[in-house]
């Protein structure tokens, strides 16, 4: 992927670009050349909006069959929707007209490109996300300018950027494999991290510290730049002694930074430069940083031809990101050129791409493991019972009718099914679903970690009510994947109910309303005894007689 060099930046990340050169770019012909060019060869062009915090700013791409995106067009404008819900919880009218209004002109944009704004993907991060009327707010944007935002949680924006950042990395894997990492984005509303080991998910958090909220506490409170510090650093220090103890800060040798405070520090000290990404030596970083930390606003606007919303948060963004860079072992800092709309781009452009799923598949449950080991699970025990569970999932395809994804969630809740021992082994179950509801495991969804929760609740003993306040919350279609994953995870638990991994593999037979399950021994050798196994499934197997009409036995 490369940008169009024809199509000049509209965008207010990038502070270089000129009234002239956006004026040149939104002329119609222009527009209409650029389209017409991308619609060759079976080429789609497509958009993306992000509102976030600070401003609201829109990417055009054209898209190839080979699901490869180049950027033609792109569009930004500050918004004053972060300062008014972290002050004041709601969007005011005067703000959702403003937003209203620059939508409206992104939206005659997209007609030279031939988009619609039903065709265009718009999403709203941490400050919609808070908003006490984002409700009535995403209903006015709708009636006034025919697009639908879609509020995302702060896990999925956790997701995208990691599929920007993996995708502006494609050429150096190895940045991402060779060591463990750590990828930061402080935006207006909050501070989202990514810890990877050697390219694995290890935890994925969201934290509420961002400059725009941060900015507002200062105003509320009059403190000076001293105190400010020392709020900002025992923040950070907090938030680094959480994440010390899933993946140790010091041994993170591969230090990721997303935003345009980052890219600003990267345009002026970066040392090595990619077509998507530039590193700047950590101590020249960390002098950057000192170094606009002792600037006013109006100095910073004048020295670094940032507009004045920009240079407001400038400081405190780039001393977060500090701070957080002092705790790690890395040399140097990565500064991709990407944001989430390169993620939303991403998926827009590949659609379904199974190496894409798979190593996503890979990351969702390294991150399960991770929590199972943050609450030192039996680990031989969950990973045995989750393979068990897929092995039932398979050979049930046929009665369950469920796909991909809900094997993907039988899976997780199989990894953290006993996670709740930690808290008391009696009654954890309950501690299990708590645990799992309560947490951040990366690529799942609130709605889909809710699901697993469940899942994880019902494994053993009674089966759901409508008095369950966490199981009636969910969808009806989400209750009767719940109650068909928890009937297969409580077959595979009672099959190594043990917890010695004496089964190894099970394959089933359909008997008229029986299911006669065969079991393999270690290495596939012969069945052990399984007198504990047969005791425990006449216990548990109630569940999966009420949701699939066959008793499951032992064969």
């Amino acid at each position: 992927m490369s940008a169009d060099a024809a199509v000049p930046n509209h965008d207010s990340d990038h502070p270089a670009a000129t009234t002239a050169a956006t004026t040149a770019a939104t002329t119609a012909a222009a527009k209409a050349e650029t389209a017409t060019r991308a619609g060759k060869g079976g080429e789609r062009v497509v958009a993306v909006i992000e509102l976030g915090s600070t401003g609201i700013r829109l990417l055009i791409a054209s898209v190839d069959e080979g699901g490869d995106y180049r950027v033609l067009d792109h569009a930004g404008k500050p918004s004053r929707v972060g300062r008014d819900v972290f002050t004041n919880g709601v969007v005011s009218r005067e703000v959702t007209r403003e937003c209203i209004a620059i939508l409206a002109g992104f939206k005659e944009l997209l007609r030279g490109y031939g988009i619609g704004p039903a065709e265009a993907r718009v999403v709203a991060t941490s400050a919609l996300r808070e908003a006490g009327n984002r409700d009535t707010f995403i209903d006015r944007v709708a009636l006034q300018t025919g697009f639908h935002v879609d509020i995302i949680e702060d896990l999925e924006e956790n997701h995208l950027m990691y599929l920007a950042v993996v995708h502006a990395l494609s050429d150096e894997r190895r940045i991402l494999t060779r060591a463990n990492a750590l990828i930061l984005e402080v935006g207006g509303g909050s501070t989202e991290i990514m810890l990877l080991r050697r390219g694995r998910m290890v935890a994925s958090h969201s934290l509420r510290i961002g400059t725009v909220r941060i900015d507002e506490f200062v105003r509320g409170t009059g403190q000076v730049a001293a105190s400010l510090r020392q709020f900002l650093e025992d923040n950070v220090r907090t938030a680094c002694d959480l994440l010390d103890e899933e993946l140790s800060l010091e041994g993170i040798k591969t230090f990721i930074v997303i935003g345009s405070d980052a890219r600003l520090a990267a345009a002026r000290r970066a040392t090595e430069r990619a077509e998507q990404y530039s590193i700047v030596p950590r101590d020249d970083y960390v002098r950057f940083v000192e170094e606009i930390g002792a600037l006013s606003t109006e100095e910073a606007v004048a020295r670094l031809g940032v507009s004045w919303s920009d240079a407001e948060s400038l400081g405190s963004g780039l001393t977060i990101q500090r701070l957080f860079l002092e705790r790690t072992g890395a040399e140097q800092v990565i500064v991709p050129s990407v944001s989430i709309r390169e993620g939303l781009l991403h998926t827009l452009a590949t659609g379904p791409d199974p190496e894409h799923e798979e190593e996503m598949h890979r990351q969702i449950t390294a991150s399960a493991i991770s929590l199972g080991r943050k609450f030192h699970f039996d680990e031989d025990h969950a990973l045995q019972v989750a393979t068990l569970a897929l092995g039932l999932f398979e050979a049930l395809r046929r009665e369950h009718g469920l796909g991909a994804r809900e094997r993907l969630l039988l899976e997780v809740a199989g990894i953290l099914h006993d996670i709740g021992t930690f808290i008391r082994t009696s009654g954890h179950h309950k501690h299990s679903e708590y645990i799992i509801q309560n947490s951040e495991i990366f690529g799942l969804s609130l709605n889909e970690s809710a699901v697993v929760a469940n899942v994880a609740r019902y494994h053993r003993k009674g089966q759901p009510t409508n008095t369950h306040v966490n199981y009636i919350a969910l969808s009806r279609e989400d209750r009767t994947v719940v109650r068909k994953l928890a009937a297969m995870l409580r077959i595979a638990d009672a099959l190594d109910r043990g917890h010695d991994q004496r089964v190894s593999a099970v394959a089933v037979e359909r008997r008229e309303d029986r299911l006669v399950i065969r079991v393999s021994g270690k290495d596939g050798g012969p069945s052990p005894d399984l007198s504990l196994e047969r005791l425990s499934l006449g216990e548990k197997g109630d569940m999966f007689e009420d949701v699939f009409g066959m008793e499951p036995v032992l064969a």
